[in-house]
């Protein structure tokens, strides 16, 4: 069989912030970087562990924003070292006040950057793994048994459900025009 490009994919970005003033900038520059944004979540408590309070503080939230671009599924891991660097540059004495997860969503997985090893990860480049951390399948999300605790809980599967059928209406435009 010959290899062919893959479909693109659905990118978003998760964001942990205790600063709105920060997390403003901080979709300024992601904008900047990967265009218009086509759906952003509500705002959730992140408040299932304190693991990240001491460096940046609390209470700490977690919002999606989903981006209007399509994107080559390769470019997660570049992706998510842009997203480092923005980390790096609104952070406040070496503390990162907002801590970007970027992803992408095609029609079967929610796929999460990491720059932690697990068994179950797949390395792509730069020290990132591709984190395959929800599976889509007869009409919701399942979380996978290692995905992080608020992910487990479905809380999220509504607006990944919207940013699915927003990706779902952008390829048949694409295939329309092809």
């Amino acid at each position: 069989m010959i290899p062919t490009d893959p479909t693109p994919v659905k990118l978003f970005c998760g964001i942990l912030y205790s600063d709105n003033e920060l997390l403003q900038k901080a979709v300024w520059l992601l904008k900047e970087r990967y265009g218009d944004i086509d759906y952003k979540s509500k705002m959730f408590p992140f408040d299932m562990t304190s693991y990240y309070e001491t460096e940046m503080g609390s209470p700490i939230y977690r919002v999606f924003y989903s981006f209007t671009r399509l994107i080559n599924p390769k470019l997660l891991a570049q992706i998510k070292i842009e997203c480092n660097r923005i980390e790096d540059d609104l952070a406040h004495d070496n503390q990162r006040k907002v801590n970007l997860d970027p992803g992408y969503m095609d029609y079967d997985k929610v796929v999460l950057a990491s720059a932690k090893y697990k068994g179950h990860k797949i390395y792509l480049d730069f020290g990132i793994y591709a984190d395959p951390t929800l599976r889509y399948e007869k009409g919701h999300y399942t979380p996978g048994e290692w995905c992080f605790p608020d992910f487990k809980t479905g809380l999220y599967e509504k607006d990944f459900m919207e940013i699915r059928a927003k990706y779902k209406d952008q390829l048949k435009n694409i295939l329309k025009q092809s």
